[in-house]
């Protein structure tokens, strides 16, 4: 599950609760959770499936290859599926929800 999806969704409905869905500022929290949601899911996830790639590459060269001696090993899980995007705001957002309507 992704923290930030759920950090970001929940700011928003926080936001949306306290100044109306039809502020500017909810708008804005709302695309500030699109932006982060978007960058989780899509561009870190696959950055990460290159760093993989990467690393099996340089696993086929022969042990006499040059970079082998100064090639550390890339991070792979750098991002997050759309499944663990999901629900991280679905938890995110649910939370704030009941915490905001408590109040």
């Amino acid at each position: 599950m992704s923290s930030l999806s759920a950090t970001v969704g929940s700011l928003a409905v926080a936001v949306g609760q306290q100044e109306g869905a039809n502020s500017s500022e909810f708008a804005l929290a709302l695309v500030f959770a699109a932006v982060v949601m978007y960058d989780a899911s899509g561009i870190r996830w696959h950055t990460g499936r290159q760093a993989a790639l990467l690393n099996q590459i340089v696993c086929d060269f022969p042990p006499e290859h040059p970079i082998i001696s100064t090639f550390r090993p890339l991070r792979e899980p750098l991002g997050h599926s759309p499944l663990q995007v999901f629900a991280g705001a679905l938890v995110g957002c649910t939370v704030a929800y009941f915490m905001g309507t408590s109040v």
